[in-house]
């Protein structure tokens, strides 16, 4: 497995702790905070992993909205991309994950998207991050479902393993 790059958007620093987690289990990962890194940085790697928090109303998390404002969908082209979107699916149950939609419009474009996970195990009215009746990448809600976070991590890691 080539190294993975995983780039990463956190305020609170929850979703900066599950970038790390992931990191851990995956191994051969190598952590970007996207406030922190620049465009060739990304563009090095062929392997990607994109993570997010939704803030508010459904809105990006405020730097991956700079840095995605600096990237087109070229630079993601004969890339292998997975997405992980944080959310609250009680207070945000209309837009529970809509920033992780920001990234996947922008990324699949030209970039091939895998770990797509299944809604069950979820309750929200809606969520932008869903695509033929799968999200888009994995989904934690570390708000209300804290208990689960660990477990979808692995799962989700098992699966996309052999894709990287």
């Amino acid at each position: 497995m080539e190294t993975i790059g995983l780039f990463y958007g956190s305020d609170s620093g929850t979703t900066q702790k599950t970038a790390q987690n992931i990191a851990k289990y995956l191994g051969n990962v190598e952590l970007h905070d996207v406030a922190k890194s620049t465009k060739e940085t990304l563009k090095t790697y062929k392997n990607l992993i994109l993570a997010t928090p939704t803030y508010g109303a459904g809105n990006l998390q405020g730097d991956w909205e700079e840095f995605l404002g600096k990237l087109d969908s070229s630079d993601f082209a004969n890339k292998t991309i997975a997405l992980v979107g944080l959310g609250d699916q009680e207070s945000y149950e209309y837009t529970f994950c809509n920033g992780l939609y920001f990234l996947y419009a922008l990324a699949h474009k030209e970039g091939k998207i895998i770990g797509q996970t299944s809604l069950d195990g979820y309750s929200y009215a809606d969520s932008k991050a869903i695509v033929d009746n799968v999200f888009v990448g994995l989904i934690i809600d570390e708000v209300n479902q804290e208990e689960l976070t660990q477990e979808r991590i692995q799962n989700w890691c098992d699966s996309i393993k052999v894709a990287f």
